[in-house]
């Protein structure tokens, strides 16, 4: 495995740096509602066996009157796959089992079912090849089109400024992943995911880094305004009932098919911080 361990440290310097300003951010909404609500933070060592670094994370977790459940996680690992997992990883084998990981990942669930859900995380990794990878998606319970529109278009732009045939890729691509197939609907209205974003030498890595920064800035930039733009409208029990309806799809969702999920679990990941993204409430019909 090639020594991509300097730029493992940038990588994990700036998800570290997006995570408090993101943090921030949601307090400073907290405190506009009314709340003192702020974020908790756990650290989490791993454990392999035989591995005298393995790395580790702390998750954040915030719960307040706008954000019913908020969690901001950041880890950096690294060691060896289990071999019966390793040949399911871009670059990593049987044979060859190594990797290191660094990455933000984010899921908030908010109080009033007008304000949409929303996840982010965006990750750099490294086995036999190096790569970037990542996307944020927006999940509306009760979806506003002015919303959705808006979400999209700060997405299009960050792509825009890198590859003109990003936008189309990523966004296709985040409706064919956020999809749960046993129900034949989507999570959300979409977003973006990329993965495999290879970085085959320094300007690749400087290139993919760059893209990678600006989703993170898109979604720093687009997400608050959709926030305080609902976060002050009232609901009924109707719709905090559709809210509960949908969280259990979401949970679904994150619980077969999320390939964080099953990254994080196979990797030896703290299970709290995995499974953090799971609403608080939610309810199946």
């Amino acid at each position: 495995m090639t020594d991509w361990s300097e730029q493992t440290t940038a990588a994990r310097t700036w998800f570290e740096t997006l995570r408090d300003r993101i943090c921030g951010e949601f307090e400073a909404i907290e405190r506009e509602a009314g709340s003192d609500a702020a974020f908790e933070y756990d650290s989490w060592d791993r454990h392999e066996e035989g591995n005298p670094d393995p790395g580790g994370g702390t998750r954040g977790l915030m719960k307040g009157k706008v954000f019913e459940k908020v969690g901001v996680n950041v880890s950096t690992v690294k060691g060896n796959f289990a071999p019966e997992f390793a040949g399911t990883i871009n670059g990593a084998s049987p044979e060859n089992p190594g990797f290191s990981a660094t990455g933000i990942s984010l899921v908030a669930h908010m109080a009033n079912p007008h304000v949409p859900a929303v996840h982010m995380n965006t990750r750099f990794l490294v086995t036999g090849k190096a790569w970037f990878g990542g996307g944020a998606d927006l999940n509306p319970p009760i979806p506003y089109t002015e919303d959705t529109e808006e979400f999209h278009a700060r997405f299009r732009a960050a792509c825009a400024a890198h590859n003109p045939t990003y936008h189309e890729r990523f966004r296709k691509w985040a409706d064919e992943y956020f999809f749960i197939p046993h129900r034949g609907v989507h999570r959300g209205v979409g977003g973006i995911f990329y993965d495999h974003l290879e970085c085959a030498d320094d300007a690749a890595f400087e290139r993919n880094f760059a893209f990678t920064r600006d989703v993170g800035e898109a979604f720093l930039d687009v997400f608050p305004r959709l926030v305080r733009r609902r976060m002050g409208m009232d609901f009924t029990t109707e719709d905090k009932r559709t809210q509960l309806e949908w969280r259990g799809r979401y949970a679904e969702f994150n619980l077969v098919y999320d390939r964080g999920t099953l990254f994080g679990l196979k990797t030896g990941g703290n299970v709290d911080a995995i499974l953090m993204s799971l609403p608080p409430e939610a309810v199946w019909s």
